[in-house]
């Protein structure tokens, strides 16, 4: 029964992870800090699954043309420099007992400011004008380096701060956003899965659990990035973004039901709501 959950677990936020191209670490790693994992074990876990979900993502993306490799590659190779100065860190704070604290602290600021950052980007009306097809090569590099670093401190893809990052500042279209995102996420969390796997150790049946789930789900996310437009798209990964905060902020306070509850709503919400999308699309 308590791998069957894990399975489920994996399913519901590959679709997520799919639809909005972060990786699906930034929802786990909070899920199993409310479940009673340590940061280390966490970090360690939701790394193997991000792997996952990037390339069940992938394939989906691909064929939706939704990849600008060359961004993605240079994203994807400064995140794996970073990664490697991000480690150290979190042994440290280990050893000093400190990652019971800052990790959550650091996270919740994060969420916090991308949340306020998306959905005022969802309320902004489509101008119409055409996304650009070329980009700076210093900003990518900044964007993946950030996405790295925190990707390797906090256990996620780092796609939920690439996504919003290339949106707002370079003017991306959010489809190919997830899809490009995903891409250098993939790059990120393999390299940082080995460096933690080498000395943590973690339940890999679960892991194995949670990465069955995707091979669905992901492909299910992507695809309905179709019935939405992308204002739609910025907003609901604000309230996102604003559901996996409250969680961590709740954790901190030891109520880990309630938060554990509010990301469930979110979840609720976001596939009550794709259904009735693609009702009225498949009738219209």
């Amino acid at each position: 029964m308590e791998y069957t959950i894990y399975l489920l677990l994996g399913g519901l936020i590959s679709v997520l992870s799919g639809f909005f191209g972060v990786g699906g670490g930034f929802i786990l790693t909070p899920i199993l800090l409310l479940i009673g994992f340590s940061p280390l074990e966490a970090i360690t876990t939701s790394l193997f699954f991000t792997v996952g979900t990037s390339i069940s993502g992938i394939t989906a993306h691909i064929r939706l043309k939704n990849i600008l490799w060359k961004e993605g590659l240079i994203m994807g190779a400064s995140g794996i420099v970073a990664t490697q100065l991000a480690r150290p860190l979190v042994y440290a704070l280990e050893a000093r007992g400190w990652d019971e604290v800052v990790i959550p602290f650091f996270y919740i600021i994060l969420l916090l400011y991308f949340a306020i950052k998306m959905i005022r980007q969802g309320k902004k009306a489509d101008d119409g004008n055409p996304a650009p097809t070329s980009f700076s090569i210093t900003k990518l590099l900044a964007v993946g380096f950030v996405g790295g670093f925190v990707s390797a401190t906090l256990g996620v893809g780092g796609g939920f701060i690439i996504v919003p990052l290339i949106i707002t500042s370079l003017g991306f279209d959010p489809k190919k956003a997830v899809g490009t995102s995903l891409f250098a996420v993939l790059l990120i969390v393999s390299v940082g899965f080995i460096s933690y796997a080498v000395n943590t150790e973690i339940n890999y049946i679960i892991g194995l659990m949670l990465i069955a789930g995707t091979l669905v789900g992901s492909q299910f996310g992507a695809r309905m990035t179709g019935y939405f437009e992308n204002r739609e798209m910025n907003a609901m990964l604000g309230l996102l973004y604003l559901a996996t905060l409250a969680g961590a902020l709740l954790k901190l306070f030891d109520l880990n039901k309630t938060g554990l509850l509010i990301i469930g709503i979110f979840i609720v919400y976001f596939f009550v709501k794709s259904l009735l999308k693609t009702r009225v699309m498949k009738k219209g």
